[in-house]
């Protein structure tokens, strides 16, 4: 017995082929699409081993399509799972990017001619900002920046 269970309403069917026939979706929103056609009580009905067969997934992802489905609805089960975290915490906030810009917009320390990114990354290790950090970091920040 499946313990989830696909029920379509006719406006999930529309959306569903819709984003079948435009094309223009990303491959895994389509094969999403697809699956959930299929595996909808008051159509075919197809097992989830027939649809993994049908769309070259495992029936795993087959199970997760239908559970995402039933628990929180189409859009989460067509979109990707949003992380709740990024993979790496930022090593400079926007207090830390204010200080930065204003550190690579004023006059460069005795001796230079213009802020590197090495210095950049030193000067703000130096004024205790972050404890550590790359010059391509400080690159990134300020690429965003400006």
């Amino acid at each position: 017995m499946v313990k989830y269970v696909v029920r379509l309403t006719e406006e999930e069917r529309t959306a569903l082929t819709e984003v079948i026939g435009k094309g223009k979706a990303a491959a895994r929103k389509i094969k999403h699409a697809n699956v959930l056609l299929k595996l909808d009580a008051g159509g075919p009905g197809w097992s989830d081993a027939q649809a993994a067969d049908a769309f070259d997934c495992s029936a795993r992802t087959v199970f997760s399509i239908r559970q995402r489905f039933v628990e929180a609805g189409l859009e989460a089960a067509l979109e990707r799972k949003k992380r709740e975290h990024p993979p790496r915490e930022r090593l400079l906030d926007g207090d830390g990017e204010a200080q930065l810009v204003r550190l690579a917009c004023s006059a460069p320390p005795e001796g230079q001619a213009r802020w590197t990114l090495t210095l950049l990354a030193e000067s703000l290790v130096e004024l205790q900002v972050v404890e550590t950090i790359s010059p391509q970091t400080v690159m990134r920040t300020l690429k965003k920046t400006f």
